[in-house]
Parts: C-alpha cells; sequence; structure tokens
C-alpha cells in the first residue's frame, strides 16, 4: 500500500516559544472537548529533551485534569527515579501545576525483563478507553518515532496495523536500554495525532521520509512513515528551528 503524504497538516513556527503556547492550547483544547463529551480523556506523550518546555507550558493549562489520564508512549525499562526515564520526565515537568490532578499510568514495571513488564503494561493500556484523544510524537534523526527502531528486535510487530498487542518491548542498536512501545494501532487512531519536531535537521529528515510514496515493506527503513500511512486522522505537524 502507498502512503498518502498528504495526510498531514503543518504548522511552523518562527520560535519553539510561541509553538510551545499554541500546542499547548490546542492539546488542552481537545483534553477539554473529550471531557465534556465522555467525562474522560486521555493524552499519551513522548520523552525526549524537545517536550520539556511543551509539558510546562500544558501544566498551567485550565483543563478538568482530574478527569484526565496521561501515559507515555514509550518508555526505557529504568526505574522511574532513573534520568534517563521518560516517566520521571512527564513528573517532573508535566504532572505538575494545575496538571498535578491528572491520573498517571506508567508503562514500567518491576519485573527481570522488559518482555514480562510489556505484559503488565499492556494490561494497563488496555483498560484505558480507547481511541486516545491526544497522542503527542516525537522524532528522532534517524526518522525513529515512538521506540519504533530499525532493525528493532519487534519492529514487524509495532508496525503491524493489525496487531491486537497493545505494549510490546523492543531492543535496538540505537535505542540504549530496552523499549517499551505503544504499538502503531494504539497511536495511529488518537483522534488528535501531533508530531512535534524542532530544529533544520529533523526537519529535512521527515521530508525525506514523506519525498515520494514509499511501500509498507519500505516502512522500516524509516518507521516514522508508519505514522503518516496509517494515521486515521490527519497528523498534525508542529515545527519550529
Amino acid at each position: 500500500m502507498e502512503t498518502d503524504i498528504t495526510n498531514i497538516e503543518r504548522h511552523d513556527f518562527a520560535e519553539p516559544s510561541a509553538l510551545v503556547l499554541q500546542l499547548a492550547g490546542t492539546i488542552a483544547d481537545q483534553l477539554n472537548k473529550a471531557v465534556t463529551a465522555k467525562g474522560h480523556a486521555v493524552l499519551a506523550v513522548s520523552g525526549g529533551t524537545t517536550p520539556v518546555q511543551l509539558f510546562e507550558a500544558l501544566s498551567m493549562q485550565d483543563v478538568t485534569w482530574k478527569q484526565v489520564t496521561i501515559t507515555l508512549v514509550d518508555e526505557r525499562f529504568v526505574a522511574p527515579d532513573n534520568e534517563r526515564s521518560n516517566e520521571k520526565l512527564a513528573r517532573d515537568h508535566l504532572l505538575q501545576n494545575k496538571a498535578s490532578g491528572a491520573q498517571f499510568v506508567s508503562l514500567y514495571g518491576p519485573a527481570q525483563t522488559a518482555s514480562v513488564a510489556a505484559v503488565t503494561a499492556a494490561n494497563r493500556i488496555d483498560a484505558l478507553p480507547k481511541p486516545f484523544d491526544v497522542v503527542v510524537l516525537g522524532m528522532g534523526n534517524d526518522g525513529h518515532t515512538a521506540s519504533f527502531f530499525r532493525g528493532g528486535s519487534r519492529l514487524d510487530q509495532a508496525l503491524d496495523p493489525q496487531t491486537r498487542a497493545v505494549v510490546v518491548p523492543m531492543q535496538a542498536e540505537g535505542a540504549g536500554e530496552p523499549r517499551l512501545t505503544l504499538t502503531l494501532p494504539v497511536l495511529a487512531n488518537a483522534d488528535l495525532l501531533i508530531l512535534h519536531i524542532e530544529g533544520e535537521k529533523k526537519l529535512a529528515v521527515l521530508e525525506e521520509a514523506l519525498a515520494s510514496d514509499f511501500n509498507d515493506e519500505d516502512i522500516n527503513l524509516m518507521p516514522v512513515r508508519a505514522i503518516f500511512a496509517h494515521a486515521k486522522h490527519p497528523v498534525q505537524l508542529y515545527w519550529a528551528p
């Protein structure tokens, strides 16, 4: 199947601070709409350095946070007090201020292996209402998103649009620690799917990924392509230099 590279709405900003304010407001609006309509909302966020300012801005937004559940797109198989933990990042910068009343669902769990931890994480994620209301993705300079790493040990399963798995373990050369990641269907079916990237290099990588139509077998070479190939709604790209 060839991807529809028009399945994107692009929002460019002159500087990251302007992007953060606009995006925080957009996410807050979507969460509030979901709470009004259904009584609850689910937000899945990514780790890394790019979202820190966004998390801090979002934590100050007027949202009915007690009706919001926050979880992670992916996680390193490290304890939540580890500096490389995405959970620690979210707790330190997002679950603060007005957002301190939100519920948090962790992907990490104490276990002998990431594979065992993925089973218990899947049970927690499976219990959340779907589709998720908002998913915020990032992207690495190698074209990975979530923990969809080229050459990853469970990449085929994670990118299978028909998989019934919701969380899979992942090991890859560029990943460092073993990872836990939500699968493609969980992410791609979100009501609001956002790709937040900053810098000219990442924009060039993304433009290379979407430069032409590609077949499903090409997705493993640059896994971010899978998001655009299977997103239920147009991907909202937010970019600043």
